[in-house]
């Protein structure tokens, strides 16, 4: 069993029991609670205490709680919980640089609609995080603004009001978007071989044959390749280990080939992943330069 603030930070920061009890006991998860290192919120979910912090910083600048702090208001899972809050406030404000400090400053208008009770709304939100914020991060909260009711079609119509180059921005965001993506992990895993040649890895395949059956987390149907975002937390006992062996045993003898990637991996090396999931693209589609012989297969950094 793993703290249950890591496990809930590895999970995108905002999650529910049925999401954590796999990784912590009901016991650890109260104790948390007690101590303040895990609020509930009346969403009934678990969240990371940043919230008052943002609304704190907001309300200190004179300013509106947006982006990932945002997101986390509103429910979402985040690819990373900020570590200081994103505040957003006047395009022509001056914030002196001491005022600055522990806080991620973004400038600017606002209009009336576009902030409830001192955040930036929902559209507001997913937006502002795919013009300022990384292609991985963007995708991770608004898959999972989609997962939690969010409909895309909301942020497509007020993103055709912006000009042209912040427009085109948010609605390619928009369309690798997938709601069902089970948490940030997933996201970032799909926007990372979103753009290798020949791969086309739809979210939660359900492989089956009749005798057997199994969900993964990403799958290519025509290569017939799976990619899996495979925590610890989850599969770190005896038990689960057993369970994943013969799970990826009966879906490779099936003529799947499958791999594997930590969180590490997926949220500090992505070009190891994408180098790897490269590799077997090419395993799967390069005929082999012998009859009979192996395909070549690409270099791999491993380090």
């Amino acid at each position: 069993m793993v703290a249950p603030e890591l496990l809930l930070a590895r999970l995108g920061g905002v999650a529910r029991w049925s999401q954590l009890r796999r990784g912590c006991s009901r016991r650890r998860l109260r104790r948390a609670v007690a101590a303040g290192r895990i609020v509930w919120t009346a969403r009934g979910r678990y969240a990371l205490p940043l919230a008052d912090a943002a609304k704190t910083a907001a309300y200190r600048l004179t300013g509106q709680v947006s982006h990932t702090s945002a997101a986390m208001h509103w429910g979402w899972a985040v690819k990373t919980t900020p570590v200081v809050p994103h505040v957003t406030v006047g395009q022509h404000r001056t914030i002196s640089a001491d005022r600055r400090t522990d806080v991620v400053l973004h400038y600017r208008d606002l209009a009336e609609d576009e902030v409830a009770g001192g955040v930036t709304t929902p559209v507001r939100t997913v937006i502002d995080c795919c013009l300022d914020l990384p292609f991985d991060e963007a995708l991770a909260v608004f898959d999972s603004s989609w997962r939690d009711g969010l409909k895309p079609r909301e942020v497509q119509l007020a993103a055709l009001r912006l000009p042209r180059r912040s427009r085109d921005r948010v609605l390619a965001v928009a369309r690798a978007a997938d709601p069902r993506a089970a948490n940030p992990f997933e996201s970032v895993l799909r926007s990372i071989v979103s753009a290798i040649p020949g791969l086309q890895a739809q979210p939660q395949v359900l492989i089956d044959d009749g005798r057997f059956t199994a969900r993964v987390d990403l799958a290519d149907e025509q290569l017939r390749i799976v990619l899996e975002a495979d925590s610890f937390e989850f599969h770190g006992t005896r038990k689960g280990l057993d369970r994943d062996c013969r799970r990826y045993n009966a879906i490779v003898v099936r003529g799947w080939l499958v791999l594997r990637f930590t969180w590490e991996q997926v949220m500090f090396e992505p070009g190891l992943v994408a180098s790897t999931v490269r590799a077997l693209v090419a395993l799967r589609t390069e005929r082999p330069h012998r009859r009979g012989g192996p395909s070549r297969i690409p270099a791999v950094k491993t380090s």
